[in-house]
């Protein structure tokens, strides 16, 4: 029996898709298949029932970085397993100093898919986070960080500035142009740090794929996005956080405190406007940076809140976001990650916060 092959069986309903769900599906060689095995592999079966979804996706957090920049692998190491055993098995490193290329060789933490490190303006990021430039480098180091990650790269569209006292736009728009045409001709595409509304335009009309945290959206900008395709990932367990920056900072800066209280204020009415227009929102949580990791359930929790409904909130983790980044969900012959729960999450997201079974590359690993 030791050299055997485990073939897992999992029962109940497989939420395929939104409305696809089968009554159960196999794990044969680490991979997903809805054809029973025969034969001398179906001895060593092992099952697990309940409700089953590809593994979560976490689309913005940050593997490798702590609140004061780059850690050790031991607490990357951490980092993703508080992730897997909070279902998310997929997770798009948005912006990491720290080299983590040797999680991929570990078929027992998630897959990441990196956008390199973050690209700043000088003296306009977290310490310790991002290469700081000034406009003239942006091309090169978008075409540096396009080569280095995986198909993604990440700008700091706007930070405080010190002078102004308020978030203002980090780059000149021909800059922004110019760099974003590098990085799709070398098959990436770029995405952009944004609380405040100034950048937003600009990035947007240069081609931009993506803005994370987006709380700065307005109704001018909204039909934008949407006629444009441009993705958002709200990060709503982030900007949850603004209140409290916002006191820390205002004595120094009452101008910029102000402004983040606004867009902590209307943050789910902005998401809400977001999804009607018909704008994609993905899941993202910001993690790695000041929040822990694991925080998944609670960002599907809170696109919930924001008034986006639970089937659509869900697929935001699951079937869209990996649709949209290019990685399978449970169709025939995909790497079988998945998480099964003891209720159906379709009805109540909350049931996401307790995962029954963790399945990574068809292990079960929790």
């Amino acid at each position: 029996m030791s050299d055997r092959m485990v073939v897992l069986h999992v029962k109940g309903r497989v939420l395929v898709g939104p409305r696809d769900v089968r009554d159960e599906l196999w794990v044969v060689d680490g991979r997903v298949t809805y054809t029973r095995p025969t034969g001398p592999l179906a001895a060593d079966v092992r099952t697990v029932t309940g409700w089953a979804l590809p593994g979560l996706v976490d689309a913005h957090c940050h593997v490798g970085i702590d609140a004061h920049g780059a850690v050790d692998e031991a607490t990357s190491e951490k980092q993703a397993l508080t992730d897997r055993e909070a279902g998310a098995l997929l997770l798009r490193d948005a912006g990491s100093a720290a080299d983590t290329r040797w999680i991929d060789d570990r078929d027992d933490l998630p897959k990441i898919i990196r956008a390199g490190r973050h690209i700043a303006r000088t003296r306009r990021y977290i310490r310790n986070y991002a290469h700081e430039i000034e406009p003239a480098d942006l091309v090169a180091y978008v075409a540096r960080e396009a080569r280095r990650g995986d198909g993604w790269v990440k700008l700091v569209g706007d930070w405080i500035d010190r002078e102004a006292g308020d978030l203002t736009a980090c780059w000149p728009r021909a800059e922004v142009e110019a760099a974003i045409a590098e990085a799709h001709r070398l098959g990436a595409r770029v995405t952009a740090h944004c609380f405040a509304e100034e950048s937003l335009r600009d990035l947007v009309e240069a081609g931009i794929d993506c803005v994370e945290h987006a709380t700065g959206l307005t109704e001018e900008t909204i039909p934008l996005f949407a006629e444009r395709g441009v993705a958002i990932v709200p990060t709503l367990v982030n900007i949850a956080t603004f209140p409290r920056l916002a006191a820390g900072g205002e004595e120094k800066f009452p101008r910029w405190a102000g402004h983040m209280r606004r867009l902590h204020e209307r943050r789910y009415d902005t998401v809400r406007a977001a999804y009607d227009a018909g704008i994609p929102v993905f899941v993202g949580t910001d993690a790695g940076g000041s929040l822990p990791h694991g925080l998944v359930a609670a960002e599907v929790a809170e696109l919930a809140k924001a008034g986006i409904p639970p089937l659509d909130a869900l697929s935001a983790t699951t079937w869209a976001a990996r649709a949209w980044l290019g990685r399978p969900a449970l169709e025939e012959g995909a790497p079988a990650d998945l998480v099964v729960y003891d209720e159906d999450p379709r009805a109540d997201v909350r049931v996401l916060a307790a995962p029954r079974r963790v399945v990574l590359n068809g292990r079960v690993v929790l």
